[in-house]
């Protein structure tokens, strides 16, 4: 039987994309099932794949439609820039991959800032300035999730009569904003979860809003578990602020893991006493054990829900985290050994979600 102490069930997910010195490798699509089945193997929340405007990588939404049909019960989190796309396709795409993985879709908001976000002076283009340039997006701010265009039951668009199926269930949607305006319902089928799991980093102080308002699972990049308690317990209370249900949110820990070549100990600063700062968020360096005794003590004090782990090498890291800390973890009965449920909002013990059906909805500032 699975431990619930701690802030209950612990949830564990992992990265998958494969990076080389950094950059996101050029697609393999063998290598993207490979990992997302070791991680499936081990029980795993769901898998996380990112994707770039900025250098060659895959497209996370294709790459993970190619990913379901060979996995069953593992979820799949793209990590997209929310700024840049086209909201309406952004969503027609996610809930695509909802209904081709049978409910166990999600999406990572990556919303940039408005500000200079090249401050360092080096005359390289950043990621949303290619997008910028690409295209011709303005830069916009966080905003809110647009309504549903179809209730649970609507049915997509008979082509030969242009009504569809189920007529008066799907809902007309007239949304404006400064950035993006969406009109009408949209023609893909309603994402079998209802919404596709929504996934926030909220390190930064100013996407915590965003995160405790619209956020399921919400990621904090902490090295220390009392840092990830104190960013925890101002989402909840934001979220209480603003009406939700703070127990709807799963907050994890994001952590960089090295896990070498051997079994070793934790370097200095690395074991108990959490990761160290690096350039690309907290890195653990050390053996599958001493993570696995890092993961139970920060769960066990109630500081996080669980972890997101990021391979530093991503074949050798993600295997040993699965052979290693996960069967550790599984074994003390820290950690799930099968799927009780198939979609991503049953694996993370989320409630249905409300519907948030509407007519005629203009951004903040303007008529209604």
């Amino acid at each position: 039987m699975t431990s619930t102490h701690g802030r209950g069930l612990l949830h564990l997910a992992a990265a998958v994309d494969q990076s080389v010195a950094g950059r996101q490798a050029l697609p393999d699509a063998d290598l993207y099932v490979e990992a997302a089945r070791l991680a499936e193997s081990g029980g795993l929340d769901f898998v996380t794949l990112g994707d770039s405007f900025a250098h060659p990588g895959p497209d996370a939404l294709g790459m993970l439609a190619r990913i379901a049909p060979a996995t069953a019960r593992i979820g799949l989190v793209a990590t997209g820039t929310t700024t840049y796309a086209e909201p309406f396709h952004a969503r027609a795409a996610l809930a695509t991959l909802d209904r081709v993985s049978g409910g166990r879709a999600g999406r990572q908001l990556d919303v940039h800032a408005t500000g200079n976000e090249n401050e360092a002076g080096d005359g390289a283009e950043n990621e949303a300035e290619v997008a910028a340039r690409l295209f011709g997006r303005r830069r916009a701010a966080p905003g809110g999730a647009p309504p549903d265009g179809k209730e649970g039951d609507a049915k997509t668009r008979d082509l030969a009569t242009g009504r569809f199926v189920g007529e008066g269930k799907p809902h007309h949607i007239e949304f404006e904003s400064a950035t993006f305006s969406v009109t009408d319902p949209s023609a893909a089928p309603r994402p079998s979860q209802g919404h596709p799991v929504h996934v926030v980093d909220a390190t930064e102080g100013q996407t915590r809003q965003l995160a405790a308002q619209y956020a399921d699972v919400v990621l904090v990049r902490a090295v220390s578990a009392a840092q990830a308690d104190a960013v925890r317990d101002e989402l909840r209370l934001t979220a209480k602020d603003l009406g939700r249900d703070p127990d709807e949110l799963r907050v994890l820990a994001s952590l960089v893991v090295d896990l070498g070549g051997g079994e070793y100990a934790a370097e200095p600063g690395h074991g108990g006493g959490g990761p160290r700062p690096s350039a690309h968020g907290p890195l653990y360096r050390g053996g599958p054990v001493d993570l696995a005794e890092l993961i139970t003590a920060w769960h066990a004090s109630g500081a996080v829900d669980g972890f997101h782990l990021v391979p530093a090498e991503p074949r050798r890291d993600l295997e040993r985290l699965v052979n290693g800390t996960v069967a550790l973890l599984q074994h003390r009965s820290l950690f799930r050994t099968f799927y009780p449920g198939s979609t991503l909002r049953e694996h993370l013990g989320l409630a249905p979600p409300v519907k948030q059906c509407a007519g005629r909805v203009v951004s903040a500032g303007g008529a209604s």
